[in-house]
């Protein structure tokens, strides 16, 4: 595999303890791409040069809902000097997605954010969980957001541990939706919890089923071929609640590393 990243949030304590260091272990394990998720106050030119330095780019990074906003052209200017391909919003609080007709203004919102992005040569996107598969009024959230969105404003990061949590085949959307899938997230399940696939379940009961890329209910070498077929350009392995992080982040990338398909 080329273009295998980790996405910093798996090192976000580590990060704020001490960004250079941590960026540092990351190049050292062997990684060629992260994907940050907050500077941490760091200055971005001191941050880009660490970058230059360790050999590594920075081809994304998520930004809070909240930043679409007024802070968009910040994090825009940022995005450009940090080299950052991509702006990706990770997360919506639970009141604004419950909001009537939530999920077709959060759709709204993207795409005024994504045409704001687009005008400075940045792609805008939008990182699932589990949530947005789980039926509202007869519709699911994650399909209203591909219907509603711009396609050429608004992409997706495709979370494959997420969306198999929540029972659905990525296949079916990397085939239905081709292009619209430029990055993934790469994480383990230990195994599929039993549950109700018409609500969604508490993240306390999921995160100790979460895993590093390897053996387990993902079969990688499939989905991996599916992706490289849907035009996938940047992988980033995730673990939202490692107990040894930088563990965590060399398993993946070994195992990715070693994987045939």
């Amino acid at each position: 595999m080329k273009n295998i990243g980790v996405q910093l949030y798996t090192l976000r304590a580590e990060m704020k303890q001490n960004l250079q260091e941590t960026l540092e272990k990351v190049a050292d394990i062997g990684f060629k791409e992260v994907e940050f998720a907050g500077y941490f106050e760091n200055k971005p030119h001191d941050i880009r040069r660490l970058l230059d330095e360790l050999g590594l780019t920075a081809p994304a990074a998520h930004i809070a809902y909240q930043d679409l906003g007024i802070s968009l052209a910040e994090a825009i200017e940022n995005a450009q000097l940090l080299g950052h391909q991509y702006l990706v919003n990770p997360w919506i609080d639970e009141p604004i997605r419950e909001q009537p007709d939530g999920w077709r203004r959060i759709a709204e919102v993207f795409n005024r954010a994504g045409e704001q992005c687009k005008r400075s040569g940045i792609q805008f996107c939008y990182h699932n969980h589990h949530f947005e598969f789980v039926p509202l009024n007869g519709e699911l959230p994650y399909d209203i957001l591909l219907q509603e969105c711009d396609p050429n404003l608004v992409k997706m990061e495709l979370d494959l541990c997420w969306i198999t949590l929540a029972g659905k085949d990525p296949k079916d959307y990397f085939q239905h939706y081709l292009g619209r899938f430029p990055l993934v997230h790469l994480k383990q399940l230990k195994r599929l919890p039993t549950q109700d696939f018409r609500v969604a379940l508490p993240f306390d009961q999921v995160f100790p089923e979460l895993s590093e890329v390897g053996p387990g209910v993902i079969d990688w070498k499939q989905q991996l071929s599916l992706s490289l077929s849907a035009g996938v350009q940047h992988y980033f392995v995730e673990h939202d609640v490692a107990k040894f992080p930088f563990d965590s982040i060399q398993q993946s990338y070994r195992y990715l590393k070693e994987l045939n398909f």
